[in-house]
């Protein structure tokens, strides 16, 4: 049976915050562009993977001129069918370990929802279908976005050491790097009150106060509760806000936070739509900044610059143990050889295990028919 594919990173849906989908499909047979194991890419596929290349262009850079857009566009076009198949393979192999993301996915539907300042999880339904997908695919789409995410986490990312050798050299040959304005790195955690009666305000109020003391007198994980109970978008991040100057913040929350240490919070602070507790990752005093204050950023630093090449021999090992077929005129930019499809005609599941090239589906049992 046949499921869309999208980017492992999609774009986000303009005006909702919610990953591009497919529209619904038409009863048209469809050009099949490549074959995953058990799974198709059709050209409708690629067709709306580039729509979502073109709009994630054009909201990164509303200032560019056409000609800036198309280059932009082009760069990464190169590579939408090799992303398509990764996506599909990540997919396959992350519900074959039976990794199950479903409470995630309830999570990260709420977070759209609070984001969009919607009532409920039935009008942010009825938003998705006015845009033109159905929400069962889009939830669809979600739960396989976040399914390769954990997959990645758990099979590359795991795997991935820094040692502190490495971070002392990064740090004495880009020390011009760490000399920094006094900045703060923040991360959140909301309770929602919008679209909540009067009535309940006190007990969310409370729910907020209650999350804070545990983190405080418990020694909870601060980005953990965030993951966990936090109502804003940030939560699927542990609640990451990002680093800020003085400037850069409301002169009320910029006088509170900076008068915090690493690791400190705020006590609950009430907004306009909800209960806002913020917590100092890092606090960095103007000048140049010693080792110890720079040493997690340079760990990301590296992980983010290993994380690359190890998830493309991942994919690499995982195509090596799969079915991969591309039809003739269309192009993978991947490093293993794949088969060329023969036949796309519209046809009855056959078992392609017994093609002319005699290759199996290596560790992907076949799909049962039907389902």
């Amino acid at each position: 049976m046949k499921s869309c594919k999208w980017l492992i990173f999609p774009l986000l849906f303009a005006g909702l915050g919610i990953p591009v989908a497919a529209q619904t499909k038409s009863a048209v047979v469809e050009e099949i562009v490549a074959r995953v194991n058990n799974d198709i890419i059709t050209r409708e596929d690629l067709e709306h993977a580039h729509a979502s290349l073109e709009g994630e262009a054009h909201d990164a850079c509303p200032a560019c001129t056409p000609e800036q857009l198309r280059q932009q566009v082009a760069e990464k076009d190169k590579d939408l069918l090799r992303d398509l198949i990764d996506q599909s393979l990540l997919t396959q192999r992350a519900k074959d370990q039976g990794i199950n993301v479903d409470t995630e996915v309830i999570k990260r539907l709420d977070g759209i929802r609070v984001q969009n300042k919607l009532p409920s999880m039935e009008a942010l339904e009825t938003e998705i279908t006015k845009s033109g997908q159905d929400f069962e695919e889009f939830k669809s789409q979600l739960r396989d976005q976040m399914l390769t995410q954990e997959l990645i986490r758990k099979e590359v990312g795991s795997k991935i050491i820094i040692s502190h050798d490495e971070i002392v050299k990064y740090y004495n040959e880009h020390k011009a790097e760490f000399v920094r304005p006094e900045t703060v790195v923040l991360r959140e955690i909301f309770v929602s009150t919008e679209g909540k009666p009067d009535a309940d305000i006190p007990a969310l109020r409370k729910k907020a106060e209650g999350l804070r003391d545990r983190i405080l007198n418990n020694g909870e994980d601060f980005g953990e509760f965030a993951k966990r109970y936090s109502d804003s978008p940030t939560a699927p991040q542990m609640g990451e806000l990002g680093t800020f100057q003085r400037s850069q913040l409301d002169p009320k929350i910029a006088e509170k936070v900076f008068a915090l240490n690493r690791s400190q919070m705020t006590d609950v602070m009430e907004t306009k739509t909800g209960f806002e507790i913020l917590q100092v990752r890092e606090r960095y005093e103007a000048g140049e900044q010693p080792l110890d204050k720079v040493d997690p950023e340079i760990s990301n630093k590296l992980y983010e610059e290993k994380m690359e090449p190890g998830l493309r021999a991942y994919l690499e090992m995982l195509r090596e143990d799969s079915y991969v077929q591309i039809k003739p005129g269309y192009t993978d930019t991947a490093a293993v050889k794949a088969e060329p499809i023969e036949e796309v005609a519209a046809a009855p599941e056959k078992d392609d295990s017994k093609s002319k090239s005699g290759k199996k589906f290596g560790i992907f049992p076949k799909k049962n028919p039907g389902t």
